[in-house]
């Protein structure tokens, strides 16, 4: 059940007539020796954990390290709780959950890099806020997770997912893909309709920088998660309506890393190019080392 490339993956579902999480079962079982339980045991305990960073500060807002974020979730979930959200239900919590994962891993929290900690935001929070949505059970989602580790596996093997290595794409890009992938199989997509998904999130996403203020994982790196999540619903809807993409999956995963060797080094986690270079975010730098 091993795979290397997207093209072999669906292969493998399309000779085994089965989506793509029951590839990634398989190929977790044989390559580390657990038996299923085991294996489904962790994926329960990792989502237990991304349900939890999701919750967590909008009961209990915690400033980061940094002083550069903390209270954001609590307050877009306060604005739909009102009534007045022009996101809809949905991405309304998908926002929430993704800000709230990044409030607590810039505070020192617990939390599942997937497949950074800097894009840590993206999966849970489009997860949860489509089982909320949907009324679905976590077993739905949880085989949802093995779809997105499958295709952050593609992408670690292929190309990188560190933004000092090609910039915020290889982070969020890489998250939103995951993410995207994942939400087209929980809703009843195939697996090409996943692997498109995951393909139109790297698009989308091409060529976005990694620039955080203070060298911090938290600004502008939380309200990116935000955009990953949201990029991935998209991707997902699109795919679902039947949409194909004109690039597979596999060509955009050699197009990020190709873009990503050629931003310039200030932009790929420096701290100092982007954003991290503006005159407020240089002001504030100083401020934080200062004290």
């Amino acid at each position: 059940m091993d795979f290397i490339s997207g093209q072999e993956l669906l292969q493998l579902c399309e000779e085994n007539g089965c989506p793509i999480s029951d590839i990634m079962i398989q190929r977790e079982i044989s390559e580390y020796g657990a038996t299923s339980e085991e294996i489904m045991g962790r994926m329960k305990e990792a989502y237990r954990i991304m349900k939890e960073a999701c919750h967590k500060p909008l009961d209990q807002p915690v400033p980061s390290i940094g002083g550069l974020i903390g209270g954001e979730a609590k307050k877009v979930r306060d604005r739909r709780r009102q009534g007045k959200s022009i996101c809809g239900s949905m991405l309304s919590k998908a926002i929430t959950y993704s800000l709230a994962v990044l409030e607590v891993n810039a505070s020192m929290g617990l939390i599942v890099a997937a497949p950074t900690a800097g894009s840590s935001g993206v999966l849970p929070g489009l997860l949860l806020a489509l089982e909320e949505e949907f009324s679905l059970d976590d077993e739905q989602i949880i085989s949802g997770l093995f779809t997105a580790s499958a295709v952050g596996y593609l992408i670690m093997r292929n190309a990188s997912v560190a933004g000092a290595q090609a910039g915020c794409q290889a982070e969020v890009g890489a998250a939103s893909a995951m993410a995207a992938a994942a939400a087209a199989e929980i809703m009843g997509g195939t697996p090409q309709q996943c692997m498109d998904a995951a393909s139109a999130a790297l698009v989308n996403l091409l060529g976005l920088v990694c620039d955080p203020v203070a060298g911090l994982v938290e600004c502008p790196c939380q309200s990116r998660n935000v955009i990953g999540a949201s990029n991935a619903l998209v991707c997902a809807e699109m795919a679902l309506a039947g949409i194909r993409q004109l690039i597979p999956f596999d060509q955009m995963v050699d197009t990020m890393m190709t873009v990503g060797r050629s931003i310039p080094f200030e932009l790929r986690e420096t701290a100092l190019g982007g954003c991290a270079a503006t005159e407020a975010a240089c002001a504030k730098t100083c401020q934080i080392f200062k004290n």
